[in-house]
């Protein structure tokens, strides 16, 4: 920013006329005395204090003075609020007015494209990395709720139908959301697939899941308590270690030959008791 020059009746007056006009605090501007004020003799033939000002090159003035000339270019009336944490090297800054809706775009598109640039401005000359968060009427963290419910209603799908589900094409940030709200699920896993700016989260049942539940059923008791034994040709009875051939009724192939055997025997039996016993006489 180029300097300008104010003058005033002393120089304590031309730093508060600058800092009215440049619409700022002592803190960001920079200032040189050009000529400082006179009394003169008998208050006569006094001067006046000239002093030149400017903005100071920082961070949070450089995006503060890009965001005005885009609010003015889209016609919005809104203001900004430019708080910098050196610590952990992030930019924050959240706009306030009128018809935010229109900054904000189609799900936070426009708000990123505007993140998107506010960073480039920012990082142009800046040595380290400075990370910039925009927002605006606490759009980032109504997103950030919506997505969350979303990967959980997906993930109950997934759960139910055991198919994969692939959502809509999001960007880096809302990617890490769903991840992060499915990281703690036992049951499904998340990951991205695709290029940018098409690339995508999948949500899908753990490999592991799958493989337990194909076991369980291979295991699982047929009716009327038998299962399968693969080393013999029939059916296992659970209670019995040896095998024993069945036919499709369920009796065994042997009954009809042993039932007539023991016929038999009953018939044999039977006619030896119905015979009539000799007595001797006296």
């Amino acid at each position: 920013m180029e300097w300008k020059d104010i003058t005033a009746k002393t120089v304590d007056e031309a730093l508060t006329n600058a800092m009215l006009e440049l619409d700022t605090t002592i803190d960001n501007i920079e200032y040189e005395v050009i000529e400082r004020e006179t009394s003169g003799f008998l208050g006569m033939f006094g001067k006046s204090a000239k002093i030149k000002v400017k903005i100071k090159v920082t961070m949070e003035n450089n995006a503060k003075r890009f965001l005005d000339d885009v609010f003015h270019a889209m016609g919005i009336n809104a203001t900004c609020e430019v708080l910098f944490d050196k610590e952990n090297a992030t930019i924050e800054i959240n706009i306030d007015g009128d018809e935010m809706g229109v900054l904000i775009g189609k799900r936070g598109q426009t708000l990123d494209s505007l993140q998107y640039l506010v960073s480039l401005v920012i990082n142009k000359n800046s040595e380290n990395y400075i990370k910039v968060k925009l927002d605006t009427e606490n759009y980032r963290a109504r997103r950030k709720e919506t997505l969350e419910n979303l990967a959980k209603n997906i993930a109950f799908k997934v759960k139910r139908t055991r198919k994969p589900v692939s959502l809509e094409p999001m960007n880096p940030y809302e990617r890490r959301i769903i991840h992060s709200a499915l990281q703690n699920d036992k049951f499904v896993e998340t990951y991205s697939e695709g290029e940018e700016p098409y690339r995508k989260v999948v949500i899908n049942v753990k490999k592991t899941v799958v493989e337990k539940k194909f076991t369980s059923n291979s295991n699982k008791p047929a009716v009327g308590g038998f299962k399968k034994d693969f080393s013999h040709n029939g059916v296992t009875n659970k209670n019995y270690k040896q095998a024993f051939n069945t036919s499709k009724s369920g009796f065994n192939k042997n009954y009809s030959a042993d039932y007539k055997s023991d016929y038999e025997k009953y018939k044999e039996s039977k006619t030896k008791k119905d015979e009539p016993v000799e007595t001797e006489t006296v």
